[in-house]
């Protein structure tokens, strides 16, 4: 673990970021960044990871949002980011599209199947569910969230339901979660640039579709 040097790029990044802004968005970016390292300190967060937090939560900061890090939301749950402004709450998880060793032979489906579970398990603490993640990662989005709750099919959340108790049994994501979970935003971030680029649910799956075959592998995943 090397802190002076995580601290450096955070530093860095962060004051390419606040040029020429105001203070009150320095001071809420600096709150951010002093509790990232922090929790390096305890090795609970990594600098991949960190950074794009850190360039979320400019994004957010920017719209108004007071925003938190590696939040606790329930005794099982802690998410990526939690922003809040007035009556609203907003969370962000953010995917790096890393898959470790143990699924090296299964990625996609386990990434379809973290990707579904991420959806279903933190949407309801929000008025907001963005997923978040870089130009140069995919996400695995399943097709039944383009739709509202009401306009899910019964076959179509029994094969998610499937495919999430492979994976995820302790505990289980429950058809109910399944049912009302839903994602209003995706977050593309530009690390280099230290911009996030939004698009709804609907212009992402136009756009992953048009790179065909390879949509039809990603969104083929049951």
């Amino acid at each position: 673990m090397d802190v002076d040097l995580f601290t450096a790029d955070l530093d860095g990044l962060s004051t390419k970021m606040t040029s020429g802004e105001r203070d009150e968005l320095v001071q809420r970016l600096n709150f951010v960044k002093y509790r990232l390292i922090e929790l390096y300190k305890k090795n609970l967060v990594k600098i991949n990871h960190s950074v794009m937090e850190l360039v979320c939560a400019r994004h957010l900061i920017r719209y108004g949002y007071a925003v938190d890090v590696e939040k606790q939301l329930t005794d099982i749950l802690v998410c990526d980011l939690h922003g809040s402004k007035g009556n609203g709450d907003t969370v962000v998880e953010i995917e790096t599209g890393f898959v470790p060793p143990d699924h090296a032979l299964d990625p996609l489906s386990y990434y379809y199947a973290r990707v579904a579970s991420k959806i279903a398990r933190y949407s309801r603490f929000a008025n907001q569910f963005v997923l978040a993640t870089t130009p140069v990662s995919i996400l695995p989005i399943p097709e039944m969230y383009r739709r509202a709750p009401r306009d899910r099919r019964i076959e179509e959340i029994t094969k998610l339901k499937r495919v999430c108790d492979k994976y995820y049994r302790n505990p289980p994501i429950t058809e109910e979660e399944i049912v009302n979970g839903r994602i209003h935003m995706i977050y593309i971030i530009d690390i280099d640039q230290g911009n996030v680029i939004e698009m709804d649910v609907e212009s992402y799956f136009e756009s992953v579709r048009l790179m065909t075959p390879i949509s039809s592998i990603i969104y083929g995943c049951r």
